[in-house]
């Protein structure tokens, strides 16, 4: 079932996301909620408190090439990732700036700098620890999605001169998606 999303100005947007306590078919389900949403709206990823969950998980669809589900993808190499509890526990040194853009902040994007390469440990839908290096756009959806279960949106990752470039146009997607919050 396709959920409805949470929209810039949302409190639970904001909110530090509480820890995944048990693996249930209530969450089994939230997964496949999440999954047939982030699909029908074209999405790399979606983390719960998007859709209005304050817990922990988030989920990605890309490509194992890197490209998201688009039209010039095989669907077939596509699988959704489960990342319950996450916790990014390395980053490279290095970074790269490169546009991003979030559901939660429609018809918004913006360039942003983040690491070339990233560790994470999390807990799959099956119940089971892991940990996996990610590069380049693969690490990027992962750490947008994990700053969600902190309270952090990338727009926070916009600094000085070119933050105010985008206040204005900020403040009027948080006016227009208000009533849908």
């Amino acid at each position: 079932m396709k959920l409805p999303l949470c929209y810039l100005g949302n409190p639970i947007l904001r909110k530090k996301c509480a820890q995944v306590l048990a693996i249930d078919d209530t969450i089994k389900q939230l997964v496949q909620d999440m999954e047939e949403t982030v699909i029908a709206l074209r999405g790399l990823g979606l983390a719960a408190p998007q859709i209005g969950k304050s817990i922990a998980l988030f989920i990605l669809r890309i490509a194992d090439d890197g490209h998201d589900d688009g039209d010039d993808t095989d669907h077939d190499t596509i699988t959704t990732e489960v990342f319950i509890n996450p916790k990014i526990t390395s980053h490279s040194k290095e970074t790269w700036m490169r546009g991003e853009a979030c559901l939660s902040i429609p018809k918004f994007y913006a360039e942003v700098e983040r690491p070339t390469h990233i560790t994470v440990e999390a807990t799959d839908l099956e119940g089971n620890r892991f940990t996996k290096h990610y590069s380049m756009g693969k690490a990027r959806a992962v750490l947008h999605e994990n700053d969600h279960l902190n309270g952090t949106l990338f727009i926070d990752r916009i600094r000085g001169k070119e933050r105010q470039k985008l206040e204005r146009s900020l403040k009027l997607i948080e006016k227009q998606y208000r009533l849908l919050n």
